[in-house]
């Protein structure tokens, strides 16, 4: 559905509790004022649902390019149960954004899929500055609350099925 008919900090079902969940959240430093709000929404979103600052964890990388590498790093490197990855790409006057668009969600579906972890996408892909605010926090809600509550019920999707699983004693990030 469009962001222009529905809100982006709306939800259609209460989230399931977060009090027991870790997250690692990946913040593009480029396109700041719109990535920190991006960033409070998620946060926001995650203490609604019950979830600690101790399980929160926030790292920066240079741009929406590397939000692919920082959440495999945090697959590879923590603990936590879902990534969520906040970044913001405005159309410029050259190829250069749809390059980055396609790699980052590329590269951001493969990771999870390699760490069978979810990384919830919270990246604006937009025309203009306008947009970008709009849908960090503006009249279309925020996309850092809607990252974050993909993140919430994928990670209840997984831990619901890992304890239905046959041998539930299987680490589910078991890739190697």
């Amino acid at each position: 559905m469009a962001t222009a008919h529905h809100n982006l900090s709306q939800f259609d079902s209460p989230l399931p509790s977060a009090a027991n969940m870790r997250f690692g959240i990946v913040v593009a430093e480029w396109n700041r004022e719109v990535t920190e709000a991006l960033l409070e929404g998620a946060v926001r979103t995650l203490h609604a649902a019950g979830c600690p600052d101790a399980n929160i964890q926030i790292k920066y990388v240079p741009g929406t390019f590397e939000l692919t590498l920082g959440a495999q790093f945090f697959a590879e490197y923590t603990d936590v149960d879902a990534v969520i990855a906040l970044g913001c790409v405005i159309q410029g006057e050259t190829r250069h954004f749809d390059f980055i668009c396609q790699g980052v969600t590329q590269g951001i579906t493969q990771v999870q899929l390699h760490w069978q972890m979810p990384i919830a996408f919270g990246v604006l892909t937009v025309d203009n500055q306008q947009q970008a605010l709009d849908r960090a926090g503006g009249r279309h809600g925020n996309k850092g609350d809607e990252a974050a509550a993909a993140a919430i019920q994928m990670v209840k999707l997984q831990l619901d099925m890992a304890a239905a699983a046959p041998n539930p004693e299987q680490d589910h990030r078991s890739v190697n």
